[in-house]
């Protein structure tokens, strides 16, 4: 067992700040950091987190993280996060869970298993390391991909108007130092994928592909015009002459002298040597360790020690259960024919395709955000100080992109943003847009992301997004809250909620399929076709996403799934006494949790709550 003190010594000589790839710098001999509380740990814990991805401190609007990035496929820093989390773990072990709080006891279990599960990610032979995109698993001589990748996510930082600030000069001069270091972790995903080939873990043909499509805007040397120039053409007019003239010339020549010769050299690559080498199967379990990482996946996605046969199982479940209310609302809507057919009328109803300008998609979201308004108090007493904005999704990662959400700053300063990509107006099916906005925006992710976030109760390291089970089945779960926030009331959007619960039951199918039991891309895609109503162009994209995310699908249900379990637990146990803004209370009130400790903490609460 650890002391206290030893650990202060422990972390006072591995203390490292993780920038620009391998370089390291220690603190002096007279660092004072005295661990002698339990904060104390948690507040090393999120120091060494934000040291490990500074990203975060800049999207949570922190000062002295914006001119930093980790290279986190360096071999070096990977092997530093090891020895730190084995540091962790044993402050931890030598902790008597007994003597803390519930609060403490619960913020522990987090950081042991965000611990454990990254360690352990480090340590598989296809080691598999956190990314600063959504703290999502990358695999090492995978690193680049056509959606979840981290040369896509860096650049929703470049504008003004982002996570990354640009109101002063010093501002510029830290994104140019990131940029700096960008161009680093280029060059070091383009020798890991080459380590890849000589392990025989490269992508799918298909998916590289998809990525050398994309790099026409990052090579293109027209620099003023260049995705990462484009702060600088918006550059603030507080700004002095003098500084503005510096700032433009020391972009054009960062640009075009180290970044696009880079993003070049990677296009080559892509082109030549790596598309020969490119697999022809969809899996993650085809290839070398392949089964035993999937599964290592599986776990860090869901938090459980289910099989992938389990989970392919009860995705099959699912799916079955869904079509029969499916079916419900085909029979409302008087629709003759059966139910896949019923699909393809939903897929092509010009009814459901109504907008020409794409700012009426936004228009329709803002709406909704208008019709369920008066009924959110009925549901939630907390509610989140963050501002809240729809976006259209920027026009270079449209094509490709989901709608997402991306949380604003701890201070508010800066809004939370739900993205929608409309790639194409005309095509733009509206009929799932209600459930869509309460997954993504309000009470999905904007509440829980943003509560989580100024919770100033709960230790810094779980401000953070956290694990995809919790933050995604609560999204899911909140999607079934339509009826009672005044949605739904069209049985097309009632539909859409279910074509959206069935998209997440699918994705336990076809995701285990293809990663554990062989299916193949053009199998998954027809199963997702005879089973769900989105067109063939979204399904594709989306299973070419769980292609090159193995296990992030899903956590979307597994979370939800036990979400609505613990609800249902309580209102049977406490009866009358049950109050549904308390449960709501009680999910979100903690910060992200794993399943189990979720689950531990209803059962307590509803204990608790019938003794009283």
């Amino acid at each position: 067992m650890i002391t206290m003190r030893k650990l202060a010594l422990a972390i006072l000589a591995h203390s490292i700040i993780y920038i620009s790839g391998c370089q390291t710098k220690e603190p002096s001999s007279n660092t004072p950091i005295e661990l002698v509380s339990i904060d104390s740990l948690f507040d090393a814990y999120h120091q060494f987190k934000l040291k490990i991805n500074p990203i975060e401190g800049t999207n949570a609007g922190l000062e002295g993280y914006n001119d930093q990035l980790v290279n986190y496929l360096s071999a070096e820093v990977q092997a530093d996060m090891i020895v730190d989390y084995n540091t962790f773990l044993e402050a931890i072990a030598a902790i008597n869970l007994n003597t803390l709080s519930e609060a403490d006891r619960m913020s522990i279990q987090v950081m042991q298993w965000d611990c454990m599960i990254k360690k352990e990610g480090l340590e598989n032979p296809m080691a598999s390391v956190a990314s600063p995109v959504f703290d999502l698993p990358n695999i090492n001589w995978l690193p680049i991909n056509q959606i979840f990748s981290f040369h896509l996510y860096f650049t929703t930082f470049a504008d003004v108007g982002g996570a990354q600030p640009f109101n002063t000069a010093e501002d510029y001069d830290n994104w140019y130092k990131r940029i700096q270091a960008f161009v680093l972790w280029l060059e070091t995903a383009q020798t890991n994928m080459k380590e890849g080939m000589t392990q025989g873990v490269v992508l799918p043909k298909a998916i590289i592909k998809k990525v050398i499509g994309q790099m026409d805007q990052f090579t293109n040397p027209d620099v003023e015009n260049h995705v990462f120039y484009a702060a600088v053409r918006n550059m603030p007019d507080s700004i002095s002459a003098e500084e503005r003239a510096r700032i433009a010339s020391n972009f054009q020549d960062l640009i075009a002298n180290e970044l696009i010769p880079a993003y070049q050299s990677l296009d080559t690559f892509l082109n030549q040597a790596y598309f020969k080498a490119g697999t022809e199967t969809a899996g993650i379990g085809a290839l070398p360790n392949g089964p035993a990482t999937y599964q290592y996946l599986v776990k860090y996605h869901t938090s459980t020690n289910m099989t992938p046969d389990q989970i392919f199982e009860l995705g099959k479940r699912e799916v079955a259960r869904i079509q029969s209310e499916m079916e419900k609302v085909k029979e409302e809507i008087g629709f003759e024919g059966d139910l896949k057919a019923f699909f393809d009328h939903v897929r092509t109803s010009k009814e459901q395709m109504p907008f020409t300008e794409p700012q009426q998609v936004i228009d329709n979201f803002n709406a909704i955000h208008e019709r369920m308004k008066e009924n959110l108090s009925k549901l939630f007493d907390l509610t989140p100080k963050s501002p809240f904005e729809v976006r259209r999704t920027q026009a270079f990662r449209e094509a490709s992109a989901s709608a997402e959400y991306n949380a604003g700053s701890k201070d508010g300063s800066r809004p939370g943003i739900f993205y929608v990509p409309i790639p194409d107006v005309t095509k733009y099916n509206k009929y799932s847009d209600e459930a869509l906005f309460l997954h993504e925006a309000i009470p999905g992710h904007h509440y829980q992301l943003s509560l989580q976030q100024e919770n100033e109760s709960l230790p810094g390291f779980l401000h953070t997004e956290g694990m995809g089970v919790y933050v995604e089945g609560w999204a899911l779960y909140t999607e079934s809250l339509g009826k009672e926030l005044g949605l739904y009331t069209d049985p097309y959007q009632y539909f859409g909620m279910l074509s959206m619960e069935i998209h997440r039951a699918i994705r336990l199918v076809v995701d285990a399929g293809m990663h554990a039991k062989g299916w193949s891309r053009e199998e998954a895609i027809q199963y997702s076709l005879e089973n769900e109503a989105a067109s063939e162009t979204s399904i594709i994209s989306e299973i070419e996403r769980y292609m090159v995310a193995p296990g992030q699908a899903l956590s979307y249900k597994i979370g939800q799934l036990k979400i609505r379990e613990l609800r249902i637990r309580a209102e049977e146990a406490m009866g009358d006494q049950f109050d549904i803004k308390a449960f709501h209370n009680q999910v979100l009130g903690s910060g992200s949790l794993p399943l189990v400790v979720l689950e531990d903490k209803i059962d307590r609460w509803i204990e608790e709550t019938i003794v009283k």
